[in-house]
Parts: C-alpha cells; sequence; structure tokens
C-alpha cells in the first residue's frame, strides 16, 4: 500500500476573539483552514477570565475545523490543554527556548506554534524552533515587532521576515504564515502584502475578517501559467531523468523539480 500524502498546508488562519462566541462560531463557517480563538489582543482585561471560560466551553467538543487558540498567559494553558476540540496554541512573545521548554511541560503532545514579537525573539529563531519537536510553525507577530524595532515602513520588516523564513525551513518547519493585514477594508493592498510574503517564502496568512480570506487563498495558490509551467518541468524529468533543458531554454534539475512539485501539490489542495 503507498503511504498516504501529507495533508495540504493551511493557507488561511482566521481570528476571532474569545470573549463573543457568537464571532467564533461564525468564524468556523467562513471557510477559513484553521480558527484561532484570540484570548490575548482582542480581549480587554476585563473580559479575560469570561473569554477563558467560553474557550474552554468551544473546546469541549471537536469541530469539523481546527481550532487553535492564542493564549494570554501560560496560566491559560492547563485550563486548555487536555480539551477535544484544541488543534494547537500558538504562543504569543517567545524569545528564549527555555519558553518552549515551560510550555511543554503544560501542555504536553500539542502543537505548538510560537510568535516571534521581538528583536530579541527574532534573533533567536532558528533555537526556538528546535527547541522541541512540539513546535509546528514559526510566526511573526508584526506589531509588536515593528513598534519594538521603531520601523516606520513595511519594508523595514523584510529582514526579519525573511530570516524567520530561512529558521524555519532550517528546521523543517512548513514555510511560517505572514502576520495579518489590520485594515479589513484595503483589500487591494491585503492582495499586494501577500504577493510580497509569497515572494519572500512565505505560505498562506492569518486574517482579522472573513472578507480577507479569499484575497489570501487567491494570492497564494499558483497562477494557472505557474501551474503548466510546473507540470512541465515534472512531466520532463519524468521522461528522461536528470539535469536536463526544456525546449524554452530552462534547466532542470533536482531542485527545480521539487520546487514543481510543490507548485502542484500546492494547486491539487481540495477547495
Amino acid at each position: 500500500m503507498s503511504p498516504r500524502p501529507p495533508a495540504p498546508l493551511p493557507l488561511t488562519w482566521l481570528y476571532a476573539p474569545g470573549d463573543r462566541p457568537e464571532v467564533v462560531g461564525k468564524a468556523l463557517g467562513s471557510g477559513a483552514d484553521v480558527v484561532i480563538v484570540d484570548l490575548e489582543d482582542a480581549v480587554a482585561a476585563d473580559r479575560k477570565a469570561y473569554a477563558l471560560a467560553a474557550t474552554a466551553e468551544l473546546l469541549s467538543d471537536r469541530h469539523p475545523v481546527p481550532v487553535h487558540v492564542r493564549v494570554h498567559t501560560p496560566r491559560d494553558i492547563p485550563v486548555l490543554a487536555s480539551l477535544p476540540g484544541l488543534s494547537g496554541l500558538r504562543l504569543p512573545k517567545v524569545a528564549h527556548a527555555s519558553d518552549i521548554h515551560r510550555i511543554t511541560e503544560l501542555a504536553p503532545g500539542l502543537p505548538l506554534h510560537p510568535l516571534l514579537e521581538s528583536a530579541l525573539a527574532v534573533e533567536q529563531a532558528y533555537a526556538i524552533a528546535t527547541a522541541h519537536p512540539a513546535v509546528r510553525g514559526l510566526s511573526l507577530g508584526e506589531a509588536d515587532l515593528r513598534a519594538d524595532l521603531g520601523v516606520r515602513e513595511d519594508s523595514g520588516l523584510d529582514w526579519a521576515r525573511g530570516r524567520v523564513v530561512v529558521a524555519a525551513r532550517a528546521a523543517a518547519l512548513p514555510p511560517p504564515v505572514q502576520s495579518v493585514h489590520p485594515d479589513v477594508g484595503d483589500l487591494e493592498a491585503l492582495a499586494a502584502g501577500c504577493a510580497r510574503g509569497r515572494a519572500l517564502g512565505f505560505l498562506g496568512r492569518a486574517a482579522i475578517h472573513p472578507r480577507q480570506l479569499p484575497v489570501i487563498e487567491r494570492a497564494y495558490l499558483p497562477t494557472p501559467q505557474e501551474v503548466e509551467a510546473a507540470r512541465a518541468v515534472v512531466e520532463a524529468a519524468a521522461a528522461e531523468p536528470g539535469a536536463l533543458a526544456l525546449a524554452d531554454g530552462r534547466f532542470v534539475d533536482a531542485a527545480v523539480v521539487a520546487g514543481a512539485r510543490r507548485v502542484l501539490a500546492l494547486a491539487e489542495r481540495p477547495g
């Protein structure tokens, strides 16, 4: 029996505030690949306890969509860790590998997704990525990182973005997911930002409103022209193994073939 193909990587991750169960319910039906219940920035201080209790109630059942939780404090984790509906934890403000070690003691076996939100965290990206097998992905928290660095223009974060892409790849993790685009009304800027993220090596993006989801998915799925070019590479490699040149002048070797196969796998992901 041939091995089962790996599950397609998520492209859309939709945040929903933990203190608004009705919004979380809508998020679960939005078509997002993953729903992230937020107990941190989206919840006011006097609503944190209610948000945690409401989220624990939600996660007492499983859902068709994977549900992650962005915790506010490690004290949230024992309340959530054993619940059947929890698929993973997003960990804000991780800055050291030791932060991961402490979390794994509170939530053994749960997939962890650290958020790097400071200059120190970016410098420690590879150590964090390899701190424990429970780490399944890295992401930047760009709002906090922008404030920490004093960055005035979006392009000022490109070095940090490249750093986290390299760290994730070096640690054999999936490509990072882009940080949210905060202006839900400017879908044109969202699309441009996704195109930039894709060029830098990201795969998929977090969202704060369902209207952003189709823009993100469209930006990260390969175009028909990209699919056609990738298929030509794979077919040529199958017909003549080893390095070769295509009729259009493109040189094909093993690395090019691997990239083409990734394009086809992404294009064929379930809709």
